[in-house]
């Protein structure tokens, strides 16, 4: 990797630069840099939610150093559409890339505003509202927003014009012939582009391992108006807030079979009043009761919509599914509903949270049961028509783990599209496109940014590291006092967590301490060793602890020298 300052601007005219910082080789942190004449412009700034190895980590940002010695050089930064890992990143990012005008849809807007108003952002920030098939310029770029059909309303995908030639980045899409709203994919401005010329095609890759054609979001609200009256109890379901058609269908649903719907969790009532508002959702105002109503109303009268269908640990819903939520209870003839994917790494945590709400007396659904959740993303028929009419020179998959992007580009050269150039790029690759051919350069610096409570950035891979240490073999503490002349006056003793039981452990630290006492006493300095002695118990445990028991812990040597 080379440093920022590396990363030298691109001023040839018929060339373009791909530089992804997020999104490709991982599902999350969408953020791909496309550079042309010397200007930069970003394409989404979304983040990604931990897995299970991140200790104690609340979210995960790409990393932007490469980007922020070339701030005066972003045109702005354009957003396919609201979800998460798409602009979640915004409001914690926008600082260090030097405040640019941000440019969405309607509601894309309005989702970011309400995440800018959540982190108290204080910093004025110019937010452009853009409409799909309406151009408009940045620098040396020319933008033209296209409708897309995806699992949150308002999704656009770019064509983007410059001097090399023409870019269609697709964002997230399907080809739903019948959406929830009736903004379908436009296939008429993307056959249009093809008759233009197509130089390059930066398309969706999240479902090229999955035949056929994704199934149709209105799948999703036929099988909730069936299982609805068939359900004795409260019904909870659960899925992402910003899946404004998903929403929209379990309000109709409930309805229909005259239940109450209670808004459970901040960012499902946040995105709720943000798309009513706005008008993207449709409810009556009757329709909704607040958690002091719930047990006024028989069980079989309310629905639930709520947040945490991953089964964060903190969120209401894993708090509902052990019992420990103070408004909210569930039992015997309830039924729960998880109307969405299981995002890869999150099986586990998902599948302990279902096996609490079985453990309630709940009838859990969740994901591949009779058609709760459909993708909002295209299969292998759909990407292939994609492909197929834009006809691109080149071709370059996004939005994926590596596998993903491999496969994607195989089906591409599958095709047999005449001239056409498929590209895997990873992460921190610059890409640079002319019509002469394709280089990939060195690679620059890319990596992940961690926020922890109210840290952003101040956990590196060391810290990390030290984490998982912590976690797999605990901690060993060793108190030392000394005399000025080297003695040892008080200790050595031991504190650890984390490492072995009270009884187990005695007989070891018993060993330890004489250890450390014969790396006192062979020390020629000790009481002015510092962190020599340090280093010298450090080693000398570690070994013995390894040689022992095959652990190891920290160890944490704290050795005071009396005056």
């Amino acid at each position: 990797m080379i440093d920022s300052g590396a990363w030298s601007p691109l001023h040839a005219p018929a060339t373009i630069r791909l530089l992804p910082l997020g999104g490709l080789g991982e599902i999350g942190l969408n953020l791909m840099a496309i550079e042309s004449q010397g200007a930069i412009l970003l394409v989404d700034c979304g983040l990604m939610f931990p897995d299970a190895s991140m200790l104690g980590v609340d979210l995960v940002l790409p990393d932007v150093r490469i980007l922020e010695a070339r701030r005066s050089d972003i045109s702005g930064i354009i957003l396919t559409h609201g979800h998460e890992d798409h602009i979640g990143a915004i409001p914690y990012l926008l600082d260090r890339l030097g405040y640019p005008t941000v440019y969405g849809t309607e509601l894309t807007l309005g989702l970011l505003r309400g995440k800018l108003a959540e982190h108290s952002f204080n910093q004025k920030v110019e937010l452009v509202t853009i409409l799909p098939r309406q151009l408009f310029d940045l620098g040396p770029f020319q933008i033209e927003p296209f409708r897309v059909t995806h699992s949150v309303a308002d999704g656009v995908g770019f064509a983007i014009r410059t001097s090399a030639g023409l870019i269609i980045h697709t964002g997230d899409f399907k080809l739903d012939a019948t959406p929830i709203d009736g903004e379908m994919t436009d296939l008429a401005r993307l056959a249009a582009y093809c008759e233009a010329g197509v130089f390059a095609l930066l398309s969706d890759s999240t479902n090229v391992e999955r035949p056929g054609h994704t199934l149709s979001e209105r799948r999703v609200g036929e099988a909730l108006r069936q299982r609805l009256p068939a359900c004795p109890g409260t019904v909870l379901v659960a899925s992402f807030s910003s899946n404004i058609h998903r929403i929209q269908q379990v309000f109709d649903a409930a309805r229909q079979v005259g239940r109450k719907v209670l808004i459970n969790g901040r960012s499902m009532a946040q995105s709720v009043a943000i798309s009513r508002q706005l008008g993207y959702l449709r409810a009556p105002d009757d329709l909704f009761i607040d958690v002091r109503e719930l047990r006024e109303l028989p069980r079989d009268k309310v629905l639930i919509l709520s947040t945490g269908s991953q089964g964060e640990p903190r969120s209401s819903l894993a708090r509902i599914a052990t019992d420990d939520h103070k408004e909210i209870f569930l039992q015997g003839g309830d039924t729960v509903i998880l109307s969405s994917r299981f995002i890869p790494g999150n099986e586990k945590t998902i599948a302990e949270m279902i096996n609490h709400l079985y453990r309630r007396g709940a009838d859990v659904w969740y994901e591949g049961a009779n058609g709760m959740h459909v993708s909002g993303h295209a299969s292998q028929e759909e990407l292939t028509q994609m492909i197929a009419l834009t006809r691109p020179r080149y071709f370059v998959p996004v939005h994926g783990d590596y596998r993903h992007l491999v496969r994607h580009a195989q089906l591409a050269e599958s095709l047999g599209i005449a001239g056409l150039e498929a590209i895997v790029i990873d992460n921190g690759q610059p890409l640079l496109l002319s019509a002469n051919g394709f280089r990939r350069e060195a690679r620059v610096h890319s990596g992940r940014i961690y926020v922890d409570g109210k840290g952003v950035g101040d956990l590196g891979p060391l810290e990390m590291r030290d984490r998982s240490h912590l976690a797999s073999h605990g901690v060993v503490a060793v108190f030392l006092t000394l005399a000025p002349d080297g003695r040892i006056i008080v200790g050595p003793e031991f504190l650890t967590r984390g490492f072995v039981g009270e009884e187990g452990s005695q007989p070891y630290l018993q060993e330890a301490a004489g250890i450390v006492h014969t790396t006192v006493v062979n020390h020629p300095n000790p009481a002015t060793a510092g962190d020599d002695l340090n280093i010298e118990i450090r080693k000398a445990l570690r070994r013995y602890f390894n040689r022992t028991m095959a652990r190891r812990p920290v160890i944490l040597p704290l050795i005071i020298v009396q005056p």
